[in-house]
């Protein structure tokens, strides 16, 4: 038995493949191949977060997406007036993919409620791994389209009622 295992924490070996599992169950990469799926579970970190600590901020440009093993967290935006907290994440939400393809800056804050603990992806490993398997990139880009598709038609149908104002934000799908 080796020391991690005897601390009672996974050895790399069993978490490498829980990230494998994980990644062959999100939409985000469960398109991808066996072999490229395990460079992508090899170079996701995990972090922890407690409650009331931030995975990210507005404005950021970390280039981090996060996949929520277990917990809770808020989306929450401040807009001058103090913060609105528009929504949440648990386990099985990934957020930030979006920054994993280029910079772009966070509309948003997203604030532990419980402890969590996320896998973390950064830009630079990703385009790396890009690099590896070029053959990816259509996929991960169909992948995004569909998920901004589900959105809006989420948004459509939960809010059948849309106000003139609202109708008029609609289309996000049509970029």
């Amino acid at each position: 038995m080796n020391s991690s295992m005897e601390r009672g924490q996974p050895s790399e070996s069993s978490e490498f493949q829980q990230n494998l599992e994980i990644l062959r169950q999100m939409d985000f990469f469960s398109a991808l191949s066996l072999e490229a799926l395990k460079v992508f579970a090899y170079l996701f970190t995990r972090e922890k977060f407690r409650p009331g600590d931030h995975l990210f901020y507005q404005d950021d440009n970390d280039g981090k997406a996060f996949y929520i093993i277990s917990g809770t967290a808020d989306l929450v935006r401040d807009e001058g007036r103090g913060e609105t907290t528009f929504g949440e994440f648990t386990e099985g939400d990934f957020l930030g993919g979006l920054a994993l393809l280029g910079d772009v800056p966070r509309l948003f804050s997203v604030r532990a409620q419980t402890d969590i603990m996320c896998m973390v992806m950064t830009r630079e490993k990703f385009t790396k791994a890009l690099e590896q398997f070029p053959e990816l990139m259509p996929k991960v880009m169909e992948t995004m389209a569909k998920r901004v598709r589900l959105w809006e038609e989420r948004l459509l149908l939960e809010q059948g009622g849309l106000c003139d104002q609202c109708r008029k934000k609609v289309g996000v799908s049509l970029i």
